[in-house]
């Protein structure tokens, strides 16, 4: 197949042809024949690919040209649809490609048509925008193919209609539905089952391999290739799948449900409901012994307290006697059918993550403004994963361009257990050392210190205005990040965005057609955003994203360390927030043309050891200590334009 792939990249070949702009790079190449490689003889890769590498092709190539069974998975629901709509059809028409491609979502991003009728005849709660919202699903699910609600692009993606619209695997009635044959989840599954290339995301394949999902369990064991873009994201998504977890919102739902079921099939079963409804108010009650703002921390600590065992004791008292009253009902409706299974297993996951006496796992909860979720995750995936890759023999592939620290794959091939996979670090081509600056300004107080806010404030002032905005303003934390966002727009007069004042699509939409904005965000705009050329020029990030110490699997992962007699910091906390300052510093430099200025204002880089770990993980950007050669390098760039 090396041949092949060859022929493919090469300067007269098969995507010079067919893909306007193609210009075949060398790292991009060697990407391929490694993923050649391996897919002709099974094991493990680990790639880094520099930005600009161009490793979507590097992977599609090969595995097109292959002909075996193949599952891509990406990070998020947006790149699968980008790689899905984007990027294969282009590889497959320039390849002349016979196979047969399938894009498979999580079983929340379907229409449930049972669930559509159940809930369009029986509004739960007048609220006009849910009324309103529901009506244009009624609309639409007589329009669809796909039922995909990808499609529903005049809905906010946040909309309180979709839970009564779409299935979880607790209320979903499988074959039992009336509406089995007419399903969208099935007719998708189907298609990817019958399909050569299945796009999925490593949500779902984690659900997947975990058995969390069932029905879908049938896709994997068929497939030859397994390849995952963004792979840096898979140690934490693979913890939650391998663990447990229950919700209050979980349990809310199941009570809804029933009142359901009590109010069209069993309206001579006053008792049921009523025992629902005491199920739903003490959860509410429950709710309360948390803080009201929302957070998350260590359950364990949280569980100690006398009030939050008695609160949580009565909901599972409650839940015991709903438990005995459904079963008295069981066999005339196929609602509460559904809703004792779901209760049963909410029952075992409760016993479960209130089993204070377990090792090896991290108890921990996180609480929204109106929901409690209890987690119960894994300290270690690697002996698991390992059983997964060495239990079938098959070709595994992962990459991103932040996996190595220091140079290094330990890290994540230790993680991942991937102790014999074969590993490439490739770097980007562009040319850093020209294409960007990277200031660490002097004269900044420490990150934790009071100080820090206004002196931010002040750098980010000299920067905006030299650049005429085009900045993207990257924080670790939510706080921060409200602190700048109300001071910021008052002293400025370029637009500022802040995350979290509409949805992330439309906020990066804005941002390019402004075209002189300054964009605030934390978490998801450190990683899969975009923004070429001009219109984003500058990136401050406000500290080192080390994650919170008090970050509860990160305090378990630590101690857990700490009693293998190896270092936490070096083990954990730091390679963490290299990937994640790797991921941050990625969104400046994205095309060859490209220019721009990278600020971090934090001391650590310079003044502590570690600092050096960083420097040498980042790319080859020249280096200063001046805001005011950081200031000059972007009014040269203004002039040079």
């Amino acid at each position: 197949m090396r041949k092949q792939v060859a022929s493919a990249f090469a300067p007269g070949g098969a995507l010079a042809a067919h893909i306007a702009g193609f210009n075949a790079r060398d790292a991009q190449l060697q990407m391929a024949q490694a993923v050649a490689d391996v897919i002709e003889t099974p094991g493990a890769l680990v790639v880094e690919a520099g930005t600009g590498t161009g490793k979507t092709y590097a992977y599609l190539v090969p595995a097109l040209l292959s002909g075996k069974k193949v599952v891509l998975s990406t990070g998020t629901k947006n790149l699968q649809e980008q790689l899905y709509f984007r990027d294969l059809p282009k590889v497959v028409k320039a390849l002349a490609s016979p196979l047969q491609l399938a894009l498979l979502k999580g079983r929340s991003n379907y229409l449930c048509l049972f669930r559509l009728e159940q809930h369009y005849n029986h509004v739960p709660v007048q609220d006009e925008q849910l009324i309103q919202d529901l009506s244009l699903i009624k609309k639409w699910s007589a329009e669809t193919q796909s039922g995909d609600i990808g499609e529903l692009s005049y809905i906010s993606e946040d909309s309180k209609a979709l839970p009564y619209v779409t299935s979880t695997t607790d209320n979903c009635l499988g074959k039992d539905c009336p509406v089995y044959e007419d399903c969208h989840l099935l007719k998708a599954r189907k298609k990817a089952q019958a399909a050569d290339l299945v796009v999925v995301n490593h949500h779902l394949f984690f659900a997947d391999l975990a058995l969390k999902d069932t029905g879908f369990g049938e896709l994997l064991p068929q497939m030859d290739v397994i390849i995952f873009d963004e792979a840096h994201q898979l140690p934490d998504i693979a913890s939650d799948y391998f663990g447990e977890n229950i919700s209050s919102r979980i349990l809310l739902e199941l009570c809804r449900d029933i009142d359901v079921a009590c109010k069209t099939e069993l309206r001579d079963h006053p008792q049921l409901a009523k025992t629902a409804d005491k199920v739903t108010q003490l959860i509410k009650d429950w709710r309360l012994q948390f803080a009201p703002e929302p957070g998350r921390g260590n359950w364990r600590e949280q569980y100690q307290k006398p009030g939050m065992q008695q609160a949580l004791n009565r909901v599972v008292e409650a839940i015991d006697m709903l438990y005995l009253v459904m079963k008295s009902s069981l066999g005339r409706s196929d609602l509460v059918d559904n809703a004792f299974e779901r209760l049963a297993l909410a029952k075992a996951r409760l016993q479960k993550l209130t089993d204070m006496q377990q090792t090896g796992v991290s108890l921990w909860f996180e609480t929204s403004r109106l929901h409690v979720n209890l987690h119960l995750t894994p300290l270690s995936i690697a002996d698991k994963f390992r059983a997964i890759v060495a239990e079938h023999e098959r070709s595994w592939v992962f990459t991103s361009a932040t996996l190595s620290v220091n140079n290094g794959f330990s890290h994540y091939t230790a993680q991942m257990g991937l102790n014999n996979a074969k590993t490439l670090l490739l770097e980007s081509p562009f040319s850093y050392a020209e294409q960007a600056l990277l200031c660490v300004p002097r004269y900044l107080s420490e990150p934790h210190e009071q100080a820090m806010a206004g002196q931010l404030l002040q750098i980010a002032l000299r920067l905006i205005e030299a650049n005429n905005g085009r900045c993207f303003f990257l924080f670790t934390s939510h706080r921060m990040l409200k602190l700048v966002a109300q001071q910021l727009p008052d002293l400025i007069r370029q637009p500022v965005l802040v995350q979290g004042s509409t949805g992330k699509r439309l906020l990066l939409e804005q941002f390019v057609k402004l075209d002189n904005a300054v964009l605030l965000g934390t978490g998801s705009f450190w990683e899969g955003v975009d923004v070429r050329g001009d219109t984003l020029s500058c990136v401050i990030i406000d500290k080192l994203p080390f994650a919170s110490p008090d970050e509860p699997l990160l305090q378990a992962r630590s101690e857990d360390c700490s009693r293998r007699g190896l270092d936490p910091f070096a083990e954990v906390q730091l390679p963490q927030a290299v990937i994640t300052l790797k991921q941050g510093v990625g969104r400046l430099i994205r095309d060859v043309s490209d220019r721009g200025v990278m600020v971090i204002c934090d001391n650590r880089l310079v003044t502590k050891p570690y600092g050096e770990v960083f420097l040498t993980s980042l790319p080859p950007m020249r280096r200063t200590r001046s805001l005011d050669e950081a200031v000059h390098f972007l009014r040269k760039m203004k002039v040079g334009k």
